[in-house]
């Protein structure tokens, strides 16, 4: 089963940057995409010809936020939410069950860069940890999503200039120890142990050509799964969005 995961900044720029055609050679059985900024499904009549349902979770507020999956595998059911409205009014986390496992498609908050939101980012962290732990004791998840966070040193460009800046804070990288000590794992670190590779770059001084950027976006799997995992990996040639897609293989 191959899955992708995206943020797409915008759903219909991506569409209109070729996300169709994405589809068409990738052939995934599942994309989970993040901050589609759209409060209906997307029309496309190329995309649909692909076979893909989708389902959608936008955020009340409009052109904000907002996830969406599109499968050729029909899940068992697919839901919306962590159970806490102050986060869930914000379309950042849908949940589809499949046979062998949950999937989790993620849209983490961002701290913002003067930190305004990082309580509100940590609040969610810890509550979405919980959510993790009770779907973990009924079947396996494969999380994915950007999770607005580079974990280690080697996960960003510039992490002596970039210390205590959002999305680098220690209370957030702690975070994400605390995550993956529960028994989950970084999918993509456990196959490419000090492989550089990021999936988000600035728009700012052609951060992406000069490749200056970050790794925050991720697919992270319940530890029993990872023995089925056969590819993980950053798609970093395509473009359409300041994020790269990034693929997980499993059995």
């Amino acid at each position: 089963m191959k899955l992708v995961s995206w943020n797409v900044n915008g759903i219909r720029s991506a569409a209109s940057k070729g996300l169709g055609t994405f589809l068409e050679k990738e052939s995934p059985d599942v994309l989970a995409v993040q901050e589609t900024k759209l409060h209906e499904a997307l029309k496309s009549e190329h995309i649909e010809r692909l076979g893909y349902t989708q389902y959608i979770n936008p955020a009340e507020k409009k052109g904000y936020s907002g996830t969406s999956i599109f499968t050729r595998a029909k899940p068992i059911s697919v839901s919306e939410g962590i159970g806490d409205r102050k986060f869930d009014s914000e379309g950042r986390v849908q949940l589809a069950e499949f046979d062998g496992f949950f999937l989790l498609n993620c849209y983490f908050p961002n701290a913002q860069r003067d930190l305004a939101r990082l309580d509100y980012k940590l609040e969610f962290d810890s509550k979405f940890l919980d959510f993790a732990r009770r779907l973990d004791r009924r079947k396996p998840i494969v999380m994915c999503g950007d999770f607005n966070v580079a974990h280690q040193e080697i996960d960003i460009a510039r992490p002596r200039e970039n210390r205590g800046n959002a999305g680098f804070t220690d209370q957030e990288r702690e975070w994400m120890d605390k995550l993956l000590a529960e028994g989950f794992v970084d999918s993509f670190r456990k196959l490419h142990n000090d492989a550089v590779k990021y999936s988000w770059w600035s728009y700012i001084a052609n951060a992406r050509k000069r490749n200056i950027g970050w790794r925050i976006d991720y697919f992270v799997v319940s530890g029993r799964l990872m023995p089925r995992v056969l590819e993980s990996d950053i798609l970093t040639e395509v473009k359409g969005s300041d994020h790269a897609p990034i693929i997980l293989s499993i059995k």
